[in-house]
C-alpha cells in the first residue's frame, strides 16, 4: 500500500549512545506503528548495496564504513503519509539545521552521525523494506 510505509534505521552512533528506546518512543508518540524490526549489523557488502545510489559521491566510502561500525536497528513503520511524516519527525540531515523537537535535533552529532535513516520516497521505502525484511518478518 503506497504511502503507508517507510523504513528507518537507527544508526550506529545512536545505538552506541543507548538512544534506541528514546527514538522508538518518539516514533510511537508520532503515531507510527512498527510492522517489522530487527537489531543487526550490516556487513560491508550489505552497506555497499544499500547505499549503491551514492556510489559516485565523495562520502560513499565513509558512509559504508560508518554504517558497518556497529549495530543498527532497522524497522518498517506504518502510518498514513508515512514517508513525508517520518521525514518531518527526523528533521534535516544536518542536525544544526533540524527543527526543534525532531529526532536529529535531539540525538544527532553531525551530518554523518545523524542518528537515523528515513526513506526519501514511497518507492525507496519499498526497496529498503524489502532489503531488510522478508514478508514473514512483517506483522
Amino acid at each position: 500500500m503506497a504511502g503507508s510505509y517507510t523504513l528507518t534505521m537507527i544508526k550506529p552512533d545512536a545505538v552506541a549512545k543507548n538512544n534506541i528506546g528514546p527514538i522508538l518512543g518518539m516514533i510511537n508518540e508520532a503515531g507510527f506503528k512498527i510492522k517489522a524490526m530487527k537489531y543487526t549489523q550490516l556487513t560491508k557488502s550489505q552497506a555497499q548495496e544499500f547505499y549503491a545510489v551514492h556510489k559516485e559521491r565523495p562520502f560513499y566510502g565513509e558512509l559504508v564504513d560508518f554504517m558497518t561500525s556497529g549495530p543498527i536497528v532497522a524497522a518498517i513503520l506504518e502510518k498514513s503519509n508515512a514517508v513525508e511524516d517520518f521525514r518531518k519527525l527526523i528533521g534535516a540531515t544536518n542536525p544544526a539545521d533540524a527543527a526543534e523537537g525532531t529526532i536529529r535535533k535531539r540525538f544527532a552529532e553531525s551530518i554523518q552521525n545523524n542518528a537515523v535513516h528515513g526513506s526519501d520516497s514511497d518507492e525507496n521505502a519499498k526497496i529498503e523494506g524489502d532489503f531488510h525484511f522478508s514478508m514473514c518478518e512483517r506483522f
